[in-house]
């Protein structure tokens, strides 16, 4: 094959600290080249360098043999480099089409040409079997319906070289071999791939060959052909991994929070929720995408209204309906979307970290102790392993991962009885999914409940206890993890479904 892209010992550095450091790699044409690595490797910073969003203090770049340097998205998209982000920026209240062709409408004389402009969206979707309305608001559809949105807008530039960062984070599987099946067709046309991800199954699927960062340094590049997942978790980590789950030494005790006959008042509707969760046991919540799983902990938390449900710890009823509820009876909620609902993007970690405790550390005249939230930061930073130049550094300098290390450390900090982990581990490299893992065993171990949502059967059955299974707002079926499988689970996640509706896990 030839080669595409060369990018030649690039370095780049964030207040002193050294992130790249003389990272060289070759993308051949018509490739689908994986770029991994641990979280805080480099991977994004590296493409966001490419893409123009970042200029690199040291190094070059090469598209087709001719050196570049892009300065701003806009110009990188214009010469045929494409990229769509882990974290989604996208205009929630403009419709697919506008989000699609934004900032390059196509014109008929002055005005814009929406007849055109909606036919190009539509030959597009067909290509991409796509089934979107075009005319649907983006803060109307669920997480994935938005990644596949993203994807297409990239794909739509008819880019010589697309980077996906990410991009099945939050498909199913059936999105999954959607897009698995426009990169083959990608291929076939010339187009080059760079894929990062986590998720070795797909990197061996789909990819021909694989780069390797280790703490911004490159490692080695090597044919998915003649490399096995052991040697490649190796070269990530710099260490031996022999297991992906820890072993499950909490035992459960008796019951500790019960939910009875939850619904909600507003679609996606969930209808009664029923089940009991135990004292020092991880309950894995699974189903298809719009199944309820996501509901059914909002509601919980006191974030999405109820129609009705009672609530029950120790057997005796509690009060959820807010937020402040929850956190009053020792809850804590990891949600979903990172970015969106998670993190506080223009304030440091010390802020993030301890904004769900801050009336903890609030003197008798009502001001902070500065100091207090700073050393239990720097425990946190220490005990979740935080990739970090300073606690003062703003979360969204973080990658991914380590925001999300962040997210969950700030919650440890409210001593939570239950927790409420939706897709805790989504965008976290295998080491530090190892590490989060063991932390939420640790938990378990010391009394703690988990309810942990996952769409990684894998995850639920490495490491729960039991599996409550969702289909269409309705629970399915509650099972032992030790004696189920993928086939029951995924046979009770199709229980309450319609013929029409389109769903996989």
């Amino acid at each position: 094959m030839q080669e595409l892209l060369y990018i030649q010992e690039v370095s780049k550095s964030f207040s002193g600290v050294q992130v790249l450091k003389n990272v060289s790699l070759k993308i051949k044409s018509a490739s689908v080249h994986a770029l991994m690595g641990e979280n805080g490797a480099g991977k994004s910073t590296l493409m966001k360098c490419l893409f123009g969003i970042y200029r690199q203090d040291s190094g070059q770049f090469f598209l087709e043999g001719n050196e570049f340097n892009f300065t701003d998205p806009k110009h990188a998209l214009e010469h045929g480099v494409s990229m769509v982000h882990q974290e989604l920026n996208q205009v929630t209240q403009r419709s697919i089409i506008d989000n699609i062709w934004l900032g390059r409408y196509p014109k008929s004389g002055l005005f814009v040409d929406e007849k055109k402009m909606r036919a190009d969206t539509l030959a597009l979707f067909e290509q991409l079997s796509i089934h979107l309305d075009p005319d649907t608001l983006l803060n109307q559809l669920s997480v994935s319906q938005r990644q596949m949105v993203e994807i297409a807008k990239a794909i739509s530039y008819n880019a010589k070289i697309i980077v996906l960062d990410e991009p099945t984070s939050s498909l199913t599987e059936k999105e999954v071999e959607m897009l698995f099946t426009m990169i083959r067709n990608l291929q076939r046309k010339g187009v080059s791939v760079i894929y990062i991800s986590h998720k070795m199954d797909e990197i061996f699927e789909i990819c021909d060959e694989v780069t390797v960062l280790r703490d911004g340094s490159f490692v080695g590049t090597e044919s998915l052909k003649e490399i096995n997942m052991e040697k490649l978790v190796n070269m990530m980590v710099g260490r031996q991994l022999e297991n992906r789950f820890p072993p499950k030494t909490n035992v459960p005790g008796e019951v500790h929070f019960e939910v009875k006959n939850l619904s909600t008042s507003y679609k996606p509707y969930i209808k009664d929720v029923n089940f009991a969760l135990r004292r020092g046991e991880i309950l894995g919540l699974a189903g298809l995408v719009g199944a309820g799983r996501t509901e059914t902990a909002e509601a919980i938390f006191g974030v999405r209204t109820r129609a009705s449900g009672e609530f029950f710890i120790d057997g005796n009823p509690i009060t959820l309906k807010s937020p402040k509820d929850a956190k009053k009876n020792h809850f804590a909620f990891l949600t979903e979307e990172r970015r969106r609902t998670g993190i506080y993007p223009v304030g440091n970690i010390t802020f993030n970290s301890t904004i769900a405790n801050v009336n903890a550390y609030k003197n008798k005249f009502g001001f902070t102790k500065d100091r207090e939230m700073e050393k239990d930061t720097d425990t946190q930073i220490k005990a979740m392993r935080i990739r970090t130049s300073s606690k003062r550094e703003l979360i969204r300098s973080l990658s991914g991962g380590n925001q999300q290390k962040v997210i969950i450390g700030r919650w440890l900090l409210t001593n939570p009885d239950i927790l409420i982990l939706d897709e805790p581990t989504r965008g976290i490299d295998v080491g530090a999914k190892y590490e989060i893992y063991q932390l939420i065993i640790n938990l378990a171990m010391q009394n703690k409940s988990v309810i942990m949502i996952s769409s990684e059967m894998p995850e639920l059955l490495g490491i729960t206890n039991r599996i409550l299974v969702m289909s269409n707002g309705r629970v399915a079926g509650i099972l032992e993890t030790e004696k189920t499988n993928q086939e029951e689970i995924f046979h009770l996640a199709t229980k309450y479904l319609n013929n029409s509706k389109e769903a996989e896990i």
